[in-house]
């Protein structure tokens, strides 16, 4: 468990301030622009992350505790992106908190998507054990946290389907609602499927006319015999009056 009672950083600041009778928007301009639950809230694309964020709450009826993978079948699909912002309208929930884990130990980016040091982070908790407070990194949205990638590393793999990468999510589940991890590509690297597998589910990423049919039905069909439990996927780049992003949850087989 997180002892916030030890984070020497101070609390973020409100998103939002009331002036006479309007309403105005504060946002932390070292958020990354992509994020747009918090730049543009009132956008299309924001209302369809919402909409995946809403099929997964409906999927949950229980309220526990999830923890979730999001993966793409190559890179430059928009997984990082859909992570940052499903986590963000997460966050909208009333006593909702989301912490995102930045499991792309090759190419990370939620640090920078985020304004946050990389350093220390996964990986130097996994292996240094480095403590927990020392790597979980709050952000300006009221409940919302990120727990870095960290220093590099050759095994990751390996380390996301240890046992100790299992204690670890059992023992964050006590804090957080939804753990999201963001996790390397799944054709080119084995982390996605080995991570997924181990935790509640996985969320597919595919962005129209980037991805070649063939390769994400593969990696699909990777994903599911590596035993992961494909919740839905989320269409980056589909064409609409209103939005450039659509999401769906996968029907049963």
């Amino acid at each position: 468990m997180v002892d916030e009672s030890r984070d020497p950083s101070p609390a973020p600041p409100s998103p939002q301030e009331a002036v006479g009778d309007e309403l105005l928007l504060l946002v932390d301009r070292t958020i990354d622009s992509r994020v747009v639950i918090c730049h543009e809230p009132q956008s299309g694309v924001a209302e369809q992350y919402r909409t995946f964020r809403t099929n997964l709450v409906a999927m949950n009826a229980g309220g526990q505790p999830r923890a979730l993978a999001i993966t793409s079948a190559i890179k430059g699909e928009g997984k990082s992106i859909t992570v940052a912002n499903l986590a963000a309208a997460f966050c909208e929930l009333p006593d909702t908190r989301v912490l995102i884990i930045d499991a792309d130990l090759r190419a990370p980016v939620q640090a920078s998507l985020w304004g946050i040091g990389r350093e220390p982070g996964l990986a130097d908790l996994m292996l240094d054990f480095v403590p927990l407070e020392r790597v979980v990194s709050a952000t300006s949205v009221p409940g919302l946290f990120v727990l870095p990638a960290g220093r590099v590393v050759r095994n990751s793999s390996e380390l996301l389907g240890s046992s100790r990468m299992s204690d670890l999510v059992s023992a964050l589940k006590a804090d957080y609602q939804w753990i999201l991890f963001d996790t390397p590509p799944a054709l080119p690297f084995s982390d996605a499927a080995t991570l997924g597998a181990r935790i509640d589910g996985l969320l597919y990423v595919v962005r129209l006319e980037k991805t070649p049919r063939d390769q994400s039905t593969r990696a699909l069909e990777l994903l599911r015999n590596a035993g992961c439990n494909v919740l839905g996927s989320f269409l980056a780049g589909a064409r609409s009056d209103d939005a450039a992003v659509r999401s769906y949850v996968l029907p049963d087989d």
